[in-house]
């Protein structure tokens, strides 16, 4: 299986020769070693590098390798964790084993090639599911975009720019408010594209220390400032070869910006505490709720950064100003969180949902419809089990365009029918596509394209070959 990352690997053990073997293997193997004499160091350690690969001693002075292993399966439950005892007690080793260690292997390792072989299993192992979880998302975005649904020209605009920028290498900036799906955008160029199986790294800019931002971007060398006992790669070279995603890029330190300029002009970074650059070929997809150009008038970014990252931009809507894709956004998210089941929304519940201006925009939304989901009676959602903000909406402005402060269940259906017509024109016809782009089943989308008479009548029954 071919590596798509680099293995963490950490061996904890009293004993600083049992250290070294390990590390010295483990880095032959290629893995980026840690190691810690005691429990609490390794945890400690952990905190701020998780591990993929764990070889912990069983005994130790303070705190035992079992206790150690329990405290690291809730705290990285997809680690794998082996133990190692030089006691020979099979019986100590099961009894981790039944507490979730991957195997257990005796000290001495003789000869050294099994320690090899050890390590190697376990690789695999980490491999497959980190591969797993990549497919995965592959899939999430494949399917559906991660939820980028909707028919309005805005958002019709969005997909297209997608569809174009999948296969480059060109920077992008994604501009819109909080809440309308910037990473969801990003991702979906990512992975969607040429560069699919290539790393995608999100950074959330503003979640960031200051003090630390460098050293997360960057990297650091060991003995670079208190408490880097050892080097550790900054995000740009995890996101080597593929995508960063720079989020809220515009709560960056002006400090930060022009080294963050640097690495963009040179494609090459230097970790914090080290003389040498490291290349790095990474694209650069960045967002933010912000005005960049306002911003950087008023000298709170920099203009020559904004221009590196302004080579393509994306204007992500608020959902206000596509308030007609909103049926299509709450069907889509009732199949995601109604676990199958069939759940109809009344008349009265949908109007609510299109008078609110969803400050939160389409993640507001979701976790409206997800939460009206689990207190419903599971086959209808009203009125009482939409949030109090929705329901306390204040008048919408009047010269707002579309208005629905006074929508009726005749308005409500012309919406939907003409949603549906568009959409099903749109795709030529094809229902499985359609019901995909509505975010609605099969059944669904039949009993609508009859009701609305929509398309040939003679091949939409459920169980038409064309709906197959």
């Amino acid at each position: 299986m071919s590596q798509r990352f680099a293995i963490r690997f950490l061996v904890v053990d009293d004993e600083e020769s049992i250290r070294r073997l390990c590390v010295t293997v483990a880095e032959g193997m290629g893995f980026t070693c840690m190691e810690a004499a005691t429990g609490e160091e390794a945890l400690a350690l952990l905190e701020e590098n998780p591990a993929h690969i764990i070889l912990t001693d069983l005994v130790m002075p303070r705190m035992s390798g079992l206790e150690f292993l329990e405290r690291v399966r809730t705290m990285l439950p997809r680690a794998e964790i082996a133990v190692m005892t030089g006691h020979g007690s099979v019986e100590t080793a099961v009894q981790a084993m039944k507490l979730g260690a991957y195997d257990y292997i005796t000290k001495p390792f003789t000869p050294l090639e099994e320690l090899r072989l050890f390590l190697r299993r376990m690789a695999d192992k980490v491999e497959l599911v980190e591969e797993n979880q990549f497919l995965r998302e592959r899939v999430d975005t494949e399917t559906g975009l991660h939820g980028i649904v909707g028919t309005t020209p805005k958002i019709q605009e969005v997909l297209r720019m997608i569809a174009r920028l999948k296969d480059t290498r060109t920077p992008v900036l994604i501009v819109g408010e909080s809440g309308t799906g910037k990473e969801l955008v990003a991702r979906a160029i990512h992975f969607r594209g040429a560069f699919a199986n290539r790393p995608f790294v999100a950074v959330d800019c503003g979640s960031l220390v200051p003090t630390l931002i460098e050293s997360e971007l960057f990297g650091y060398e060991k003995g670079a400032f208190t408490g880097a006992v050892r080097s550790k790669p900054g995000l740009f070279q995890s996101a080597n070869g593929g995508t960063i995603f720079l989020d809220e890029i515009g709560e960056l330190p002006l400090e930060m910006q022009a080294k963050l300029l640097r690495v963009l002009q040179e494609k090459e970074v230097r970790p914090v505490g080290s003389n040498h650059k490291i290349k790095v070929d990474v694209r650069v997809i960045a967002a933010t709720n912000r005005d960049l150009e306002a911003e950087y008038r008023a000298g709170r970014f920099r203009k020559d950064l904004y221009f590196r990252l302004d080579v393509v931009t994306i204007r992500l809507p608020a959902l206000r100003e596509r308030r007609s894709d909103v049926p299509m956004l709450v069907h889509w998210f009732l199949d995601r969180h109604a676990n199958g089941s069939e759940v109809q929304v009344t008349g009265a519940a949908m109007k609510c949902l299109l008078q609110y201006d969803w400050p939160g925009n389409v993640r507001e939304l979701e976790n409206c419809i997800e939460r009206a989901t689990a207190l419903g009676d599971g086959k209808i959602i009203d009125v009482a089990d939409l949030p109090p903000s929705v329901l306390s909406q204040a008048p919408i402005d009047m010269n707002a365009t579309p208005t629905h402060s006074s929508v009726t269940s005749t308005d409500l259906e012309a919406i939907e029918r003409a949603t549906i017509q568009r959409v099903f024109e749109q795709v030529n016809g094809d229902k499985v596509m359609a019901g995909k782009m509505l975010g609605i089943s099969r059944a669904t989308l039949y009993r609508k394209l009859k009701r609305y008479n929509i398309g040939p009548q003679q091949d939409v029954s459920p169980g038409s070959q064309q709906l197959q």
